[in-house]
């Protein structure tokens, strides 16, 4: 049912733990299954230096979240933001149907700790006039 890099990713997860004072985070739940992710991030120059997670879920939702620090890593802010659900399925030789929510969760939590990051130092995206 599950590929043998799933199977690798669940039973030896990378990058568990949290981040001392993280540049950013991200936290996103599924409450119809439970699982529930928090991706924190160190940046420097416009880079994840370190990307670490607490997961609680599934072996499908450790696996992802798991995969998706190792993708993220040393990888520019726009670069890991582009990471998409489909980035992670394929890279962990697939998930069965009924798990691919899980993937969403994991690019989502890394997503939302990009935009935490962005919006305590207001770099990313170009400013919007107000309109004031």
């Amino acid at each position: 049912m599950y590929s043998e890099k799933v199977m690798d990713h669940f039973m030896n997860p990378r990058n568990v733990g949290e981040i001392k004072d993280p540049d950013g985070v991200g936290t996103v739940g599924n409450p119809v299954c439970g699982d529930m992710m928090t991706f924190f991030i160190r940046v420097n120059d416009d880079k994840l230096e370190d990307v670490k997670f607490k997961t609680f879920g599934c072996g499908a939702a450790i696996a992802v979240s798991s995969m998706i620090s190792e993708m993220a890593k040393g990888k520019t802010l726009d670069e890991a933001m582009s990471i998409s659900n489909k980035d992670v399925a394929t890279e962990l030789d697939g998930l069965p149907s009924n798990k691919m929510h899980c993937s969403n969760l994991g690019a989502d939590a890394l997503q939302k700790a990009i935009e935490d990051y962005r919006a305590k130092t207001g770099t990313g995206e170009e400013e919007k006039p107000s309109g004031k």
